[in-house]
């Protein structure tokens, strides 16, 4: 019996450790879901809340919905098909991805993506690589002519299937940080809008992710594993004026938390008559009440002096 108890314990010994490994890998899974679950609320919650604050979606829509390869883009299509599922208005998804043709660009990574979640896609060929490559001088960023370039393409392609709403991916740390290169190297006080008319009054363009912040949605892109694309053009490229402002405000971020947010928040409480932009408020008509308010005093001085006659 001694003996049958010793090898029995020692057994136990072997099989403790697998036994071990298997609950933490399964205490890890369990956590990674639950964190999922909570990324997945939060994200659709703001996103949720941008559609409704600035009418993005509305019964009927067609949503073109632009796919760079990125997490950006990635989470904002996975979020609006959810959404799509629960909302209370029906609207229709056409995912759009722009092949510029980069060098080593992956071309089955998105068509075969698209194509496991049955969504309905189309893949648009150009060749603006070239073009921004050889149009852009020496140690300037492509950023600007890829993007014109780009969006031509897409806002073409959006006539042509009849899209109501085009989709951008950006979130809001892009927006703040389109507000301070605006500021330091444009001297213009602007950023990218939730919501935009285009120039030639064709097209209405939609950024769902307006509210959502940057870390939960690379988080959200790692968890789910997304086949993230990284851009070869402009992420070559280096001491972008763009990566600047980000270091910044990450350096914000981490000095100051909450610092973030109260600068978006400042961008939604915009106050025109203490900025001084003359087309936005009409400083030249501003007049002094001093003299009107006098002569109301002295109107009710003169009703009191009446009533106490009585």
């Amino acid at each position: 019996m001694a003996l049958l108890r010793n090898e029995n314990y020692t057994v136990a010994l072997e099989v403790l450790p697998r036994f071990t490994d298997e609950i933490n890998v399964s205490n890890t899974v369990r956590k990674s879901h639950l964190r999922l679950n909570r990324l997945q609320k939060n994200l659709r919650r703001e996103c949720g809340r941008a559609i409704a604050d600035f009418n993005m979606i509305e019964e009927g829509d067609l949503v073109m919905v632009c796919l760079s390869g990125g997490k950006d883009s990635y989470v904002m299509l996975d979020i609006l098909l959810n959404l799509q599922k629960h909302a209370p208005i029906n609207f229709s998804i056409h995912a759009v991805n722009l092949d510029q043709k980069q060098p080593g660009f992956p071309e089955h990574v998105l068509p075969e993506y698209l194509e496991s979640i049955e969504v309905d896609y189309h893949i648009i060929e150009q060749d603006t690589y070239s073009v921004v490559v050889d149009k852009t001088a020496e140690g300037k960023s492509y950023c600007g002519l890829c993007s014109r370039l780009r969006r031509g393409n897409l806002y073409s392609y959006a006539e042509k299937i009849g899209a109501s709403k085009i989709a951008l991916g950006h979130h809001r740390h892009d927006i703040m940080e389109t507000l301070f290169l605006n500021m330091f190297f444009g001297g213009k006080l602007k950023a990218m809008p939730p919501k935009l008319l285009s120039d030639d009054k064709k097209h209405i363009v939609i950024r769902p992710l307006a509210y959502c912040k940057e870390e939960e949605i690379a988080e959200f892109a790692d968890l789910k594993k997304f086949p993230i694309i990284p851009c070869t053009l402009c992420g070559n490229q280096e001491n972008l004026q763009r990566q600047e402002i980000k270091k910044m405000l990450n350096s914000w971020d981490k000095q100051f938390p909450g610092r973030l947010e109260v600068i978006f928040r400042s961008i939604t409480n915009v106050a025109p008559s203490h900025l001084a932009d003359t087309s936005l408020f009409a400083f030249n008509n501003l007049e002094v009440e001093r003299q009107k308010s006098a002569n109301s005093k002295q109107d009710e001085s003169k009703l009191l002096n009446t009533v106490n006659l009585f």
